[in-house]
């Protein structure tokens, strides 16, 4: 609901999961599954129907005005949202749709009614969850609403199925949450491993416009404090031979101070060191990850954390954040490095020491790793829970019809 899988990840409130959407979506149609994407319109100019490839469809909703509606406001147009998606479904025939999968809290207070009105299973992944961001946050930040736990704690309530990247985070619901455990599976993301691979480095920088000689290291995402690019800059500072690239946008509560990180490298006198790109479409961005020598992704929350994947696929080494997911992205000592809290020497000593490494071996082994993170697998995974959800939920169907219990209707 309150982003669209066809925006740009790194700008707004679009991010990893705008693409875990879109392309879980096409991986899926190619087996046969059609998927309809509903979203909010966030322009005038939106066509109401999108056909992105064969068997996928994105919906724009009308749901509040079109621009200037903060995530924060959103909670106010779930009715007129829930209203547009039932209605597109009151034009087929009944049992039209076999599943309704929800993603991140509000989408889930749509998916619980269109499940109920439907007859459907309802399947929901979180992406984040407001007790773990608040948890954690940076200096500065904006705490997640008291609503937007009652929320998810509905969701997770009312869901036949829980998709969630790590057992880390399986873990997290259980005890946030009390979700039942026999509910949840682990499904890790993937990463698209026909466009992110190796290349060659010094083409990339001459793409990008960089020295061919520098140590350079790379942040990519949505510039706010959640995700900590001021860790990186500050870092750097203390790294005399390091140029730093930052790639995205201001999104969340970055939008207070969208020039906030052109200010912090003129205060740390590093300016020149620093080179600022919008957020990149997928065929460059694959250059921005070949151009640098590490990624870093010092996030203090994140679920999983695609950007560090990408990075991997493309053979550069990553300094990640022991945070969320980023611990099962990365492979600590063997494709990069973690690094516990935001200590800023410590930051630098961590990318010192990965630049001092083999970089050969460390290509490799990044390589490998990410080999074992594609599209084809998180969808083998999503429709196994899929058919579970759609089994159980029939059983349950049958149980309330004539008194049977679950035993007895599934055999």
């Amino acid at each position: 609901m309150h982003t669209s899988p066809l925006a740009q990840p790194g700008t707004g409130d679009a991010g990893g999961m705008n693409v875990y959407i879109l392309q879980s979506a096409l991986q899926m149609a190619r087996r046969g599954v059609e998927v309809e994407i509903f979203t909010r319109a966030t322009s005038s100019a939106d066509p109401p129907v999108v056909q992105v490839a064969p068997g996928v469809l994105v919906r724009n909703v009308v749901a509040g005005p079109f621009e200037g509606l903060d995530k924060y406001d959103l909670p106010t147009q779930l009715c007129a949202f829930a209203a547009g998606v039932l209605r597109a479904e009151a034009t087929h025939e009944p049992g039209y749709y076999d599943i309704v999968h929800s993603h991140y809290w509000l989408s889930g207070q749509v998916g619980w009614l269109a499940r109920d009105r439907w007859a459907v299973p309802l399947v929901h992944t979180a992406h984040t969850l407001a007790a773990v961001k608040n948890a954690s946050l940076a200096e500065g930040d904006t705490p997640e609403p008291p609503l937007r736990a009652v929320g998810e704690q509905q969701v997770v309530d009312e869901a036949d199925r829980l998709i969630v990247n790590t057992e880390h985070e399986a873990q997290q619901l259980i005890s946030l949450h009390h979700a039942d455990p026999d509910r949840i599976d682990v499904v890790h993301p993937g990463v698209d491993l026909e466009l992110f691979t190796p290349g060659d480095r010094a083409a990339s920088r001459a793409l990008l416009g960089l020295d061919p000689n520098a140590r350079v290291l790379t942040f990519v995402g949505r510039i706010q404090p959640l995700k900590a690019p001021d860790v990186l800059l500050r870092a750097a500072a203390r790294m005399p031979d390091a140029h730093v690239v930052v790639v995205g946008g201001p999104s969340g509560s970055g939008l207070a101070a969208p020039d906030g990180l052109i200010r912090l490298a003129a205060e740390l006198g590093i300016s020149e060191r620093v080179t600022f790109l919008p957020p990149q479409p997928r065929d460059r961005l694959v250059h921005v990850y070949r151009a640098a020598d590490l990624v870093a992704v010092p996030s203090h929350s994140e679920s999983f954390g695609l950007v560090a994947i990408e990075a991997q696929a493309c053979g550069t080494p990553v300094v990640a954040a022991a945070v969320g997911g980023l611990p099962v992205a990365v492979r600590d000592g063997v494709t990069g490095t973690l690094v516990n809290g935001h200590d800023i020497d410590d930051w630098a000593r961590a990318m010192t020491a990965l630049l001092a490494r083999d970089p050969e071996a460390l290509s490799a082994a990044a390589v490998r790793h990410a080999a074992s993170f594609s599209w084809a697998r998180t969808v083998d995974a999503l429709l196994a829970g899929y058919r579970r959800a759609i089994a159980d939920y029939r059983a349950r169907l049958t149980v309330g019809r004539n008194g049977r219990t679950v035993t007895e209707a599934r055999a």
